[in-house]
């Protein structure tokens, strides 16, 4: 076979990719190790920052998005048992957030993808990538018993952080920093009302907690717990009784409580590669970059890797202009940085770090009171919490 993209790894990042490109009639085949199911039943992220919108509507899905997504203005930070709402429309000169699942994003570009009868092929096993150091790079895995090839111009590494492409890049070519932190957070979703009509927040000395949402009718909501729990410890009964415990009175009182759709564990981290460029390979979305999910910048971020990627390739194939694929890894990595740094700021003041004594959470609570009652502290907030404009100090 042969392909100008082959794009290993059909989550949002790859199948927004491969939208894109064929929006600009560029070919491209995308592999994906699992099946389509298991890929629309991880539940991760839910809000979209203007650009991930305006990439959504740029790759012609946007219309469920607008029809079904909620527009958030604001959301709200609960510490000391007292709520204070961050005007994100006020504070930013108009711009808000959208709460649309990554599920139902991922459901959307599939379903582009398949209408348009592109090439995906799942369950694709021994995924493998060769060459890409060359002008002459390509793929090889294994379907029913065979082995196929793909000869292509680039490979776009949208694998996520256990994936192929990143552990086939050379040891002496990498750096990689990260850091682990001492605790994750249990998820629950369920049918049943939000119990506010924005998120909130929450820093409680029993531990952080996150009210979220995807619909009117869904909610979804965080525990910060040890890493050594599971899953098996967590019944839904007392679930909701811990989280009632880290609300204020008035939403613990409005809490709507009903079995769990799906719970699970995810440890928090702060990852970056460097660079995202090897040859003509690149790396995008978690293959390259992991946020704690504190401030809502994981799909936001693979979106922004994805918009500046495609404008290289389109470039490089329209415009026979390299200077797109030759800044691509300086681009991405300057926007990363900046949201590993609020992402880690925002999980530093909102957790309990039992290890670190007392006075961490009096140091906590003080930044806390200095950022609601001054405008720049609030500023800040808003800022990188609704993303920064793609041209942002370039």
């Amino acid at each position: 076979m042969r392909t100008q993209v082959a794009i290993i790894g059909a989550g949002p990042s790859g199948l927004l990719l491969g939208q894109l490109l064929h929006k600009a009639g560029i070919d491209a085949i995308i592999l994906e190790r699992q099946t389509p199911d298991y890929v629309l039943g991880r539940i991760r992220a839910g809000v979209l920052e203007q650009v991930a919108a305006d990439l959504m509507d740029e790759a012609g899905v946007g219309q469920r998005m607008h029809a079904e997504g909620l527009v958030h203005s604001g959301f709200d930070m609960l510490f000391n048992g007292v709520r204070h709402r961050i005007d994100l429309e006020k504070l930013t000169g108009g711009k808000k957030v959208m709460v649309y699942g990554q599920t139902e994003v991922t459901r959307d570009l599939m379903d582009a993808r398949a209408a348009a009868g592109l090439p995906t092929v799942y369950e694709a096993a021994n995924v493998q990538v060769h060459d890409f150091d060359t002008a002459k790079p390509r793929v090889t895995y294994e379907k029913d018993g065979q082995t196929h090839s793909i000869d292509c111009d680039f490979i776009a590494g949208c694998d996520g952080f256990h994936g192929v492409c990143r552990a086939s890049a050379p040891r002496s070519a990498i750096t990689e920093f990260e850091k682990v932190y001492p605790f994750g957070w249990l998820g629950l979703l369920s049918d049943t009302p939000p119990v506010h009509h924005e998120l909130i927040y929450v820093n409680h000395p029993r531990g952080f907690a996150l009210c979220s949402q995807r619909s009117h009718t869904r909610s979804r909501y965080y525990l910060q717990v040890p890493l050594t729990d599971k899953i098996e410890q967590w019944s839904d009964d007392a679930f909701w009784a811990e989280l009632k415990r880290r609300l204020d009175p008035e939403a613990a009182d409005k809490l709507v409580t009903g079995p769990s759709l799906e719970k699970s564990i995810a440890p928090l981290r702060s990852f970056v590669t460097e660079p995202l460029r090897f040859g003509r390979m690149f790396l995008a979305g978690d293959a390259g970059h992991i946020v704690p999910p504190t401030g809502a910048k994981g799909l936001n971020l693979a979106a922004t890797d994805v918009k500046y990627l495609s404008n290289a390739l389109i470039e490089f194939y329209q415009d026979k202009t390299e200077a797109g694929i030759d800044n691509y890894s300086e681009r991405c990595l300057k926007r990363i940085w900046r949201a590993e740094r609020f992402s880690w700021w925002f999980t530093s003041i909102m957790h309990n770090f039992d290890g670190e004594g007392a006075i961490n959470g009096k140091l906590q609570q003080a930044e806390l009171d200095y950022l609601m009652h001054s405008e720049a502290g609030l500023k800040t907030i808003a800022e990188n919490y609704v993303g920064l404009p793609l041209n942002f100090g370039e």
